[in-house]
């Protein structure tokens, strides 16, 4: 950290170990005594991190001290503050983009200042795996794959050649080219370290941050690791630490197995409505008991990776004798696992789930019995929703007839049964409520795990030998989260039955899950159109918001890859498999129970098949790229050159106008609401990742730059673009406003009451030199750790969100970008206080802000509230008196050693 990092006082600690004739160094934490080996294993990385960085600048001592007195400290109602300091950061390329633009755009504005804009690199190791590009344009064909992939540079030839540019720009940053797979499985397959071993043979364990908030995946090979914003990423990128409240840490208990009958995926959507019903927003939970030797480590991985789902910042399981040996069967090398293996236990992150003496202290226990679960999957809109499979008709026709919400569609009697006949390729079809239009095999979620996997292909090789089909119009689509599961699905023989089936490998990339599903063919979404139909996406992801998937399926549903490929040949999520045939084969009928595979046959296939050469030969060569990605010519220099016809890379303005100095605190006086929200507002509701709509403000904008529909590709390809972004804010027409009472992306410019989009409301809210704000229910900014979701609103000129409730990562992102957000206290909200949202509201706040202060919000109909100020940290205090983190870094220095200073100075640490 250079010369003004002081000695570390855990020097002490310092110790030696022999591996195979190598003499490595690291911390010996054992030598802490009883009060270490109480601590949560996730607890115990924590505090390793604080001990192995503690310089009294950066971390503290006493930061450490609040660590190892975990236990007193983790129910202080205040919360406990300490650093952090990842080992690394990994992003993907729909987030990724904005972060290198960022440091770009940042370069120049060093420059600008005079200063040595070289300087400015990552210190923080930083990955960036390019997988959100690619979408289902083409399917159920042979070529799909390479059709989507020529796509796919097409369509982000700009974006490619600037990633390109930064990789070689940039110090310390590894770029993984398009075409490779999914960041989550990259990083649990190949990125991840489990332990570091640096250049002095210091070995201490892997943690990682991810501007994606699926990288809780990590945890499910032992590395602590969880989402953020892009723009808290970018802090830790240039070497700041993070400010984290110290996290109660829920102990979830597995025991027993597994039937025959469920998957990995069933586990996991049934733990993830038991934790939202138990209440883990802002908690750890760490897995422990005997059913967690049951386990592999892709079942493990599946279990973190919908850690967001459940609310809470991470999923957390240690390191045992599965560990190692999927280290091994991934070809992480005999001498790597070697030294792993060995460090792990003698620094005691070693876990042998069997023995029950080396359970540690939770702050709460959960337990569940494996060989309770049954068959299940999530929906129709939210991923916390479990319903049995047993169930799926039933549950399905009355979220029909529901009222409108998370759980209904409000369609009257007389339109429940309603048909609309079609005609595709020649033939005619006819479509109901509950048609399956898209059956995907996709996301991280379950593509990195072979049981589920190969269990498909399995159940795909019986469905086609007794003659069952998938109906034509069914959107099918399988992309596999890296080429090692291609690689053993054509191992063991499954491939043609899957393409017979209309599941041909469409890309390797996260696709469906993150609304890159594609158009459906015309004749298709005219008949939903026609009938108003409540039609179905099945899809192996994570997440099923309302207008993710594709604009046309208002219902979605999580589900196992075999159910999805179950789903796709019944055509209807109106069935119930216990009664009712999957379909009529060679000899007649066909039940699911015909021809699902059972676990142990499923095993015997993944341990034939699923071997580390596959690993080897697929990630021996990820770093070449493909033919397309080594033709790109990125521009030479340390500074990018802006084309400023560009619609996809733009110089974005966080950097214009800055004064010598931050400007003080102002309070925000008469502000009017923009939107009033209810719950559950997710990121995908502010700043959606689809497809742009062609009568959005976004679309004006590119038509207005001469492009036409089929090149406006999607709001996620363009995060590069802030003109874009700024118009995509709280465009997503499943956005339901207060004022219109329905779904739409608008609102009411309240001085005059006429009904415009979002974007154009904001603009004419700043002409008037008026201040704007959002109120919202609970759960704001819930789903993808998105920073456009906080970005978008700065730049609409939104100064503060008043909610009941924040999502983590959106809370800090808010904050990161200078917009202030505020809390209802217990037990209020809008409707409570009698707020219409058509009042004026000033919010006293200015220099004196301190974290978790209360503020008074007075109105224009002189009702006066108590909010709670959810800037939570001194640190992000600094951050927000500074106007956000990137003003911050410029004002404080834009290196690690500057940064501390000033942080050590102000006592923000």
């Amino acid at each position: 950290m250079g010369s003004n990092a002081g000695p570390n006082p855990y020097g002490n600690l310092l110790t030696t170990l022999s591996v195979n004739n190598v003499e490595y160094k690291y911390y010996d934490l054992t030598r802490l005594g009883i009060q270490y080996h109480k601590l949560p294993y996730s607890v115990r990385v924590l505090l390793e991190a604080g001990i192995r960085n503690c310089d009294n600048v950066q971390v503290l001592e006493s930061d450490v001290q609040k660590i190892l007195n975990w236990e007193q400290n983790q129910n202080d109602p205040n919360g406990v503050e300490v650093a952090f300091r990842p080992g690394r950061v990994i992003l993907q390329d729909f987030t990724g983009v904005p972060a290198v633009v960022d440091l770009a755009a940042m370069r120049d504005a060093v420059k600008a200042m005079g200063s040595s804009y070289e300087k400015v690199n990552p210190v923080c190791p930083t990955d960036l795996v390019i997988d959100h590009s690619v979408q289902v344009d083409f399917s159920g064909s042979s070529d799909a794959l390479e059709k989507n992939q020529a796509l796919e540079f097409e369509r982000n030839k700009e974006r490619f050649m600037f990633l390109k540019w930064g990789a070689k720009a940039f110090k310390n940053m590894l770029i993984v080219p398009p075409g490779c797979g999914i960041v989550h499985q990259v990083n649990l397959e190949y990125l991840a370290r489990v332990v570091f071993n640096n250049e002095e043979q210091l070995l201490y364990p892997d943690t990682v941050v991810g501007t994606d908030s699926h990288t809780t995946m990590i945890n499910g090979c032992g590395v602590l690791g969880w989402g953020v914003g892009g723009i808290e990423a970018e802090a830790v990128m240039m070497g700041l630490p993070m400010s984290m409240v110290l996290p109660q840490v829920v102990g979830y208990k597995l025991s027993g197995e597994m039937s025959q009958y469920t998957t990995s995926t069933d586990v996991v959507l049934t733990i993830t409505k038991n934790l939202r019903q138990v209440g883990v927003v802002g908690k750890f939970v760490e897995f422990f008991g005997p059913g967690v030797s049951k386990l592999s480590i892709a079942d493990r991985a599946t279990i973190s990776n919908m850690c967001p789902e459940y609310g809470a910042t991470c999923a957390f399981f240690p390191v045992d004798d599965a560990t190692i040996q999927y280290l091994r069967q991934t070809n992480r090398g005999e001498k790597t696992t070697a030294y792993i293996e060995a460090y792990l236990k003698a620094v005691g992150l070693f876990r042998n789930y069997q023995n029950q003496n080396e359970d540690p202290v939770f702050s709460e226990v959960v337990e569940l019995d494996l060989g309770t679960v049954t068959s299940s999957m999530s929906g129709p809109k939210r991923p916390h929703d479990r319903v049995a499979v047993v169930d799926m008709k039933k549950d399905f026709r009355e979220c029909l007839s529901n009222k409108i919400g998370f759980k209904g569609y409000g369609i009257p009697a007389e339109k429940l049964d309603v048909t609309v006949p079609f005609v595709f390729e020649n033939n005619e079809y006819i479509l109901r409520h509950g048609s399956v239009l898209i059956a995907a095999i996709t996301s991280c979620t379950n593509t990195s795990n072979p049981s589920v996997m190969l269990g498909a292909g399995l159940l795909a090789k019986k469905a086609v030998e007794v003659g069952l089909t998938v109906a034509p119009y069914v959107k099918t689509s399988l992309s596999p989260g890296s080429g090692v599961v291609t690689y053993y699905l054509r191992e063991s023989g499954t491939i043609p039955f899957l393409t017979k089936l209309g599941f041909d490998v469409v890309g390797y990339g996260c696709m469906t899950c993150i609304g890159n599903s594609g158009p459906l063919p015309e004749p298709v979404a005219e008949a939903v159109e026609k009938g108003d139909l409540v039609c179905a996406g099945v899809l192996s992801g994570n997440r099923n918001f309302e207008g993710r998937i594709n604009p046309h399926l208002r219902a979605n549903y999580l589900a196992s890859p075999l159910l999805v490929i179950a789903y796709a040949i019944a055509g209807t999520v109106n069935i119930d498999f216990e009664t009712e045939p999957l379909g009529i084969g060679t000899n007649g009928p066909v039940f699911l129970r015909d021809i699902w595979p059972l676990r142990d046959e499923i095993q015997a296939v993944e341990q034939q098949y699923v071997i580390p050469a596959m690993f080897q030969e697929v990630y021996s060569t990820i770093q070449q790229g493909n033919t397309r990605w080594n033709q790109l010519e990125a521009p030479e220099g340390l500074l990018y050159p802006w084309d400023e016809e560009s619609t996809y890379i733009k110089n974005p303005p966080f950097f214009d106008g800055l004064k010598p100095n931050p400007e003080t605190v102002q309070p925000i006086t008469d502000a009017s609401v923009l939107l009033n929200l209810g719950d559950s507002v997710t990121t995908d509701h502010i700043s959606p990742a689809g497809s742009i709509a062609r009568n959005s403000p976004a679309a004006r904008y590119l038509a207005g730059r001469g492009l036409v529909p089929k090149d406006f590709n999607s709001y996620g390809s363009r995060r590069g673009n802030d003109a874009v972004m700024a118009r995509g804010t709280f465009a997503n027409i499943r956005l339901v406003n207060k004022f219109l009472g329905k779904a739409a992306p608008r609102t009411i410019y309240l001085p005059t009451g006429d009904e415009m989009d979002v974007f154009d409301a904001a603009e004419r809210y700043r002409d008037d030199s008026k201040a704007i704000i959002v109120l919202a229910g609970k759960e704001y900014g819930c789903g993808s750790s998105r920073d456009w979701a906080a970005k978008g609103p700065y730049l609409q000129g939104v100064k503060a969100v008043i909610a009941e409730s924040y999502e983590r990562i959106h809370r800090s992102n808010l904050v990161g970008m200078g917009i202030l957000p505020l809390q209802y206290m217990d037990g209020q909200n809008a409707e409570s206080l009698g707020l219409t949202g058509r009042e004026t509201f000033s919010i006293p706040i200015n220099d004196d802000l301190q974290a978790k202060q209360t503020l008074e919000v007075t109105t224009s109909s002189g009702l006066q509230f108590q909010t709670l100020v959810r800037i939570d940290t001194e640190v992000e205090v600094a951050y927000y008196k500074n106007g956000g983190i990137l003003p911050f870094l410029l004002y404080k220095g834009f290196t690690c050693t500057q940064i501390i200073i000033i942080l050590k100075e102000e006592q923000c640490c």
